[in-house]
């Protein structure tokens, strides 16, 4: 039975998000984890404008979520281990009749991670599609949803270094790779990008997710996060990823459109090269929620190539600092359910 995977940009009936727990991730002091609390919060507010939001909650925040979430996001509990559910959870696909799907990849915390654990989150995939009332597609690639980003019409963009990553796949090539996407996706060409942002790479990061980098924001056309400042390491990434994009066609042949996403003027934090990024967008029914940095001219400037590239949808700009400090952005921490296809 074929899959297909569509498009971000296809209708949406739900978003699932997790509820932030108390660890290492969240923040040592009451001030980090407030802060955490408030940028889940800030985020699942913004998606329930557009689609309705399902919170997974650890038992041990269930008065803190409640306290904190409004009554139209629904809250189902569960233990987790991290909160990210573009990750953890399935990704949703269509089958021949247009009926929905679930695809679980194997999660083991980003290859591994010594910070991490998958002993809960491993299951996440599986719990979601339950309460979503639909089939699970099981895979024994380990990948996450910010690994792959498609156009809904083939064509799917990875990293080298994430679904290659020995403590992921070490027996992948890109053979394998692209026939268990074929076969869970329905994709039928893949552009592997090199790598990803340089931030990424640290202790805390995913090692090359590509929903930082680069996103179709319709087929033919991707949207490229654009560091310009010579002195920061991603201005080479970026500059040796559009030049690749400029230069690939997609599943159906037609070159790609490159749309330059700049990054916000700040450089770095305590921790080094920061990776703020605007290609980390979720696109939500009517509506683009966009990431802010609290540059009013960049975020502006973000939010208007946004609402170009996606005519129609109304941008709602929620503040990702904290998420970034935590090692990711908006489209990371939400994970949308399309609607099954009529026929």
């Amino acid at each position: 039975m074929p899959f297909t995977m569509p498009a971000e940009t296809y209708k949406q009936d739900r978003v699932w998000m997790t509820f932030p727990r108390e660890g290492q991730t969240l923040g040592d002091s009451i001030s980090e984890r407030e802060a955490g609390y408030a940028a889940w919060t800030a985020v699942a507010h913004a998606v329930a404008q557009f689609a309705p939001v399902t919170m997974v909650i650890d038992p041990s925040e269930r008065s803190r979520a409640r306290a904190m979430l409004s009554g139209e996001i629904e809250q189902v509990e569960r233990v987790v281990d991290d909160f990210w559910m573009r990750d953890a959870g399935p990704t949703f696909v269509h089958d021949d009749t247009g009926a929905l799907a679930a695809v679980d990849w194997i999660f083991n915390g980003w290859g591994a991670a010594d910070w991490t654990s998958a002993t809960h989150d491993r299951g996440m995939a599986v719990f979601v599609a339950g309460l979503a009332g639909v089939p699970v597609i099981p895979s024994l690639l380990v990948n996450e949803g910010g690994g792959i980003h498609v156009d809904g019409e083939g064509t799917v963009l990875l990293t080298e270094t994430v679904q290659l990553d020995p403590g992921r796949n070490p027996h992948a090539d890109r053979a394998r790779v692209e026939a268990e996407m074929t076969r869970t996706l329905g994709t039928t060409k893949a552009i592997w990008l090199p790598k990803g942002l340089t931030r990424d790479y640290d202790m805390f990061g995913t090692r090359g997710h590509v929903d930082i980098v680069a996103t179709f924001s319709a087929p033919g056309r991707v949207l490229v996060h654009d560091q310009r400042d010579p002195g920061h390491p991603d201005h080479a990434v970026s500059q040796e990823i559009m030049t690749q994009l400029a230069a690939e066609t997609d599943a159906r042949g037609r070159p790609l459109e490159v749309i330059a996403l700049p990054a916000p003027a700040r450089l770095r934090d305590a921790h080094g090269p920061v990776d703020y990024s605007y290609v980390n967008h979720l696109v939500c029914n009517d509506g683009v929620i966009a990431c802010a940095f609290g540059e009013p001219e960049a975020d502006q400037r973000a939010a208007e190539i946004l609402a170009a590239a996606y005519p129609g949808r109304r941008v709602v700009s929620i503040d990702a600092r904290e998420l970034f400090a935590r090692g990711g952005g908006i489209h990371c921490i939400t994970q949308q359910q399309p609607a099954a296809r009529l026929s």
